[in-house]
């Protein structure tokens, strides 16, 4: 029996998402999305490529929230993108009203999957879907830090000139304009990037990090990243999907943890079966602490803004 992952909005994020999903035939998926033929026409097309890619995958599109039943995973992308001159808060209401609907078709359907949600403002849609779902915080998971940290990784590979498979990055806090990429935890092949990189060039790269988003939308002007954001999303599935016990960075409900609770923020998160199995907590130095708290202080003020 194969898994099942249901992915929510059949835009550039959620197509994509279902290209690397069904590429590296990690589940049959259903892609849904309210606009009529979209999901049908793109699922087609993705399924008619199977053969020639050499995978067993079904893929099936739909309006209808019955093809979604019984999935393992549900990803939510669902909502409208960002637009130039837009920050992510500018998204706040109208996706709260977006999510809380899709939260609620999906859980009536699949009410034992875990449910990855990628929707801008991240953490407070998290946080939003988290409420609506009444699941236990290991099943409702953000997508940000993986991205983030994908962003970083490679800014630092184009600096020192060496393969990302050198490179490993966190980034915490929340996605957005306050993330905390986390330079002395950072190396390149096991030496840290403070050893390689001269302080105010490290900077540099950090507010490009932190503005990695900005960036390619200014590039598009109707639309906003997608490549990435779905390669992102596939790490988390995949690991969750072969129980792979990864360590990544997603957005996840502090209960205690870095001294913050009852929020969504980015923090190392080991993915396996049952979803979010341990939060990994590490030494902070004042300052970085101090960044970390300042990101959850923007967290709480959406929340309170949305009610959740």
């Amino acid at each position: 029996m194969r898994k099942k992952v249901s992915i929510v909005g059949a835009g550039n994020v959620g197509a994509t998402c279902a290209h690397w999903i069904a590429a590296k035939e990690l589940a049959d998926v259903a892609l849904i999305d309210v606009v009529e033929g979209v999901p049908q026409g793109k699922g087609l097309d993705l399924l008619e490529a199977m053969p020639i890619e050499k995978r067993d995958v079904a893929i099936v599109g739909a309006n209808d929230y019955g093809a979604t039943a019984n999935s393992d995973v549900v990803v939510i992308t669902a909502g409208i993108p960002r637009k130039p001159g837009m920050s992510r808060d500018d998204l706040l209401n109208t996706n709260f009203k977006i999510m809380s609907d899709v939260v609620s078709k999906v859980v009536a359907q699949s009410p034992e999957s875990i449910l990855i949600i990628v929707s801008n403002p991240l953490d407070a849609m998290a946080q939003a879907a988290y409420r609506q779902a009444g699941f236990n915080r290991e099943r409702v998971i953000g997508m940000a830090g993986v991205l983030d940290s994908a962003r970083f990784r490679t800014f630092i590979a184009e600096e020192l000139k060496v393969s990302v498979e050198n490179v490993t990055a966190f980034v915490l806090g929340g996605h957005g304009d306050t993330m905390v990429p986390l330079a002395r935890y950072s190396t390149v092949a096991g030496i840290p990037i403070t050893e390689l990189i001269a302080p105010d060039r490290l900077e540099q790269i950090v507010q490009r990090t932190r503005d990695g988003g900005a960036e390619i939308v200014k590039y598009l002007k109707t639309g906003s990243a997608y490549y990435a954001p779905s390669a992102a999303v596939t790490e988390m599935v995949e690991a969750i999907l072969k129980d792979k016990k990864k360590i990544l960075p997603c957005a996840s409900y502090l209960e205690g943890e870095y001294g913050i609770n009852g929020y969504y923020i980015g923090v190392p998160c080991k993915l396996g079966a049952a979803g979010l199995e341990q939060i990994i907590e590490i030494k902070l130095t004042a300052e970085e602490d101090a960044a970390l708290k300042k990101s959850a202080e923007a967290v709480k003020e959406l929340c309170a803004v949305i009610g959740v």
